[in-house]
């Protein structure tokens, strides 16, 4: 049995006309010669239909990165297919999408060029964050923050291997090493930080741990530890921070000591300031009892009195720094004024002063009684130039032994 592209032989051989060529492709014992045929012409109709999904989807552009591998296979199964079949114009269906199928490779291959463009970028940019963070100062870097941040680019890099193109080795491998060193030292970094900052919390512990027993014994000494207590609550400042709980359980016992030394600082200051009020009362008193009595009028009695007032005056007590000028310099005042009075009374009385003042009045009248007469012969003669300058130098005379006298 026959037909235009192949035959089936008396030993039911099946053969293929390929190419002005026959060639066996197969031998059907199971059947007639009618059905060794439309064995192999089946198989035809079933590589036909791999040819067609073949142009189907060169047509429709889909799948374009498997398109040449699908053409190389087809390719391939038509070399010497076992069929039946117009296999001459499957082949040149298959070369004719060939051209089509260059283009897809071609423009896929533009495509995976500019993605794998994009996603070099992209790491790049993840690599460049990942070294800022390890640049960072360990000692300012928030690690809660940077922990995540690292891992949220981690995850980035995960996704963009995952479902971005496949970047060239070489490429792929430089930035890996960056941005795993990146890592590695940030991770480094924290450790080191913590394990500095436990150090640091411990040290801190055990400092405040005795500036509160030290506090404690100097609650005792009640108002007058106020200093010390100052001193030891710098210290306490310049402790640095322990484990959270530990630092405010602590601080509870220092401040309670703390509170217990101003407490009793504060009863001192308020008995101060009673005292204070009352000296302060009493000296304003004593300023006011002063003026009943003039210093130049009776400086016997003043004198007396300004004694009695300094005798007082320290019994009073202290006034608060506030009050203090308000008093002492009134005071000043008064001892002033006092002694200014005893210099005059002095400097009136004084023998000898008094016997310079004699003499001088003397000299003085004595002067005047001859000016005088010299006046009266100027005047008989009527030298008025004469008359002039005596009279000048009586009046000048006699001005002068009115201020001795007084």
């Amino acid at each position: 049995m026959s037909t235009s592209f192949g035959r089936v032989d008396a030993d039911n051989n099946v053969f293929v006309t390929d190419g002005g060529v026959e060639r066996k492709v197969g031998q059907y014992t199971a059947g007639d010669a009618a059905t060794a045929l439309a064995f192999y012409t089946t198989r035809f109709a079933d590589l036909e239909a791999q040819v067609r999904i073949l142009e189907q989807r060169v047509r429709s552009g889909v799948d374009a990165k498997n398109l040449k591998k699908a053409f190389d296979a087809i390719n391939t199964e038509l070399v010497e297919p076992n069929v039946v079949g117009d296999i001459e114009s499957l082949r040149n269906r298959v070369l004719a999408v060939a051209p089509k199928i260059e283009e897809h490779a071609a423009a896929k291959a533009e495509e995976n060029k500019e993605a794998i463009a994009e996603a070099v970028k992209l790491r790049e940019a993840l690599v460049a964050k990942a070294e800022a963070l390890a640049a960072a100062d360990p000692a300012k870097t928030i690690w809660k923050t940077a922990t995540a941040e690292l891992n949220t680019l981690f995850e980035a890099w995960q996704s963009s291997q995952k479902t971005g193109p496949r970047l060239p080795k070489a490429e792929a491998d430089a930035l890996w090493k960056r941005f795993s060193a990146a890592r590695t030292k940030v991770e480094a970094a924290k450790r080191s930080f913590f394990s500095a900052s436990d150090a640091a919390a411990k040290a801190a512990k055990a400092t405040k741990t005795a500036l509160v027993e030290k506090v404690e014994a100097l609650a005792s000494k009640g108002a007058d530890a106020v200093v010390d207590y100052r001193k030891l609550l710098d210290a306490w400042k310049a402790a640095g921070r322990s484990n959270s709980k530990v630092d405010d359980a602590l601080w509870a016992r220092f401040k309670a000591a703390g509170d217990a030394i101003y407490a009793a600082k504060g009863e001192q200051v308020a008995v101060v300031s009673a005292s204070q009020a009352e000296a302060f009362a009493a000296k304003v008193a004593l300023l006011e009892e002063f003026k009943a009595i003039d210093p130049e009028a009776d400086l016997t009695g003043a004198k007396k009195l300004l004694a009695s007032i300094q005798d007082r005056w320290e019994k009073a007590g202290r006034v608060s720094r506030d009050q203090f000028g308000a008093t002492e310099d009134k005071l000043k005042a008064i001892e002033a004024r006092v002694r200014k009075a005893e210099a005059e009374h002095w400097k009136a009385n004084d023998p000898a002063a008094k016997a310079r003042k004699d003499d001088v009045t003397i000299k003085l009248e004595e002067a005047i009684a001859k000016l005088e007469a010299e006046l009266t012969t100027a005047s008989a003669k009527s030298d008025k130039k004469k008359i002039a300058e005596i009279t000048e130098s009586i009046a000048a005379r006699k001005s002068w032994l009115a201020a001795i006298a007084k």
